[in-house]
């Protein structure tokens, strides 16, 4: 049987999943690029921190610390994920004969242009833009300096607009607006 206190903390955790869990599954979503990883990875993420669920809502900013561990194990992930097509890559190419044909798309939306980028400059543009965090708490949920966080959004939206032009760039960064990606 659970104390009051441990209830209490319960319903507590449990209205901080409800509140947080479609935002951060969304975050996932847009720094991983997987839309069933993305669940279990905000699931996953929320699991983690029902562990240290006292630590966490003592934190002065428990949403952004939560969002900083969505944003490291969808890290860990897409790193996991490299790895392994490489190793894939390196079997397939020692036993099978290779084509270079041009890999050209036709058309670049924003996701993938969003899947280009380096993860910490689509994590920074993604929380900007499409959370329209500020930098500062930008730079809480990701654990880098306010100053990195400008720099990787400057040199993140410079690359989207070479990417998908300058007028698509424009209308989803310029005015600042929340993306629905």
């Amino acid at each position: 049987m659970g104390t009051v206190a441990d209830e209490s903390c319960g319903a507590e955790f449990h209205e901080f999943f409800e509140r947080h869990y479609a935002e951060l599954a969304r975050l996932a979503y847009l720094l991983t690029g997987d839309t069933d990883g993305a669940d279990d990875l905000a699931a996953d993420a929320l699991v983690a921190v029902w562990h240290h669920w006292d630590r966490v809502r003592a934190a002065d900013h428990p949403a952004a610390y939560v969002r900083g561990v969505v944003a490291n194990m969808a890290r860990s992930r897409i790193r996991s994920a490299v790895r392994e097509r490489r190793r894939i890559a390196l079997f397939w190419s020692q036993s099978s004969e290779r084509t270079d044909g041009p890999d050209i798309p036709v058309v670049i939306d924003v996701r993938e242009a969003l899947r280009r980028l380096p993860f910490r400059k689509r994590a920074c543009v993604v929380l900007r833009h499409a959370f329209d965090l500020s930098e500062r708490d930008t730079a809480l949920a990701l654990g880098i300096s306010v100053g990195t966080v400008k720099s990787q959004t400057s040199k993140a939206t410079a690359e989207l607009q070479r990417l998908l032009g300058t007028s698509t760039t424009t209308e989803l960064v310029g005015g600042r607006p929340r993306w629905t990606i």
